[in-house]
């Protein structure tokens, strides 16, 4: 089973690539897993109960631009155990025969999502950094990595924006930037149309 997955910052395009790649390998009569990281979040689905909401809606969840230091600290924790439940999984779809494994946002956003929080935070930040670290030693591998590289420019000069506005998408993508030798990520330039980006996505697969 190929394990195929989209990241980059919010409105970068990653669900609409997933999603045509998706119908493009269902056509080919492909077995095709789907996972979303923010909707198998342990840390999201309790934030959820307590906020009443019954189902996850990719794309309608608002991303977190503050955190408290116990906050993040319990994030990281459940990000651990994200991790392990996620072998599980990974080694469920393996024994269905299943081809492809497709992740719309992975740990990657994840641990981005944390340092991007964890730099908002004064006291013991050290201590998250290495928590962050230990996780990415831990984190599961993809077989190809994406990552949507785009301006922030491009993204606010749509109808549709992230309400954190731009420099919350600029200092994310900086993150990312830092991240993508060591999790040796395939850069998608996705400032062009979404045909293009698609036809270069299905030749590196």
């Amino acid at each position: 089973m190929k394990f195929i997955t989209f990241s980059g910052v919010d409105g970068s395009g990653k669900s609409t690539q997933l999603n045509l790649l998706r119908e493009k390998l269902e056509r080919e009569g492909r077995k095709i897993a789907y996972f979303h990281a923010v909707e198998f979040s342990l840390a999201n689905r309790v934030a959820r109960f307590f906020k009443g909401q019954k189902s996850f809606q990719p794309g309608k969840e608002k991303a977190s631009i503050n955190a408290s230091w116990f906050t993040l600290h319990t994030r990281l924790k459940f990000l651990f155990i994200d991790m392990v439940r996620f072998w599980f999984l990974r080694k469920k779809l393996r024994k269905e025969n299943y081809d492809y494994l497709l992740s719309d946002r992975f740990f990657y956003d994840s641990i981005i999502n944390i340092e991007y929080l964890t730099q908002k935070v004064s006291s013991l930040k050290s201590i998250l950094n290495f928590g962050t670290k230990i996780l990415v030693k831990w984190m599961p591998k993809a077989d190809i990595a994406f990552y949507f590289d785009i301006s922030p420019e491009t993204i606010m000069s749509r109808e549709r924006t992230p309400e954190q506005g731009i420099e919350y998408l600029r200092v994310k993508q900086a993150l990312f930037q830092q991240k993508i030798p060591q999790w040796k990520m395939i850069v998608i330039d996705a400032n062009r149309e979404k045909e293009i980006i698609s036809e270069e996505i299905l030749s590196k697969i």
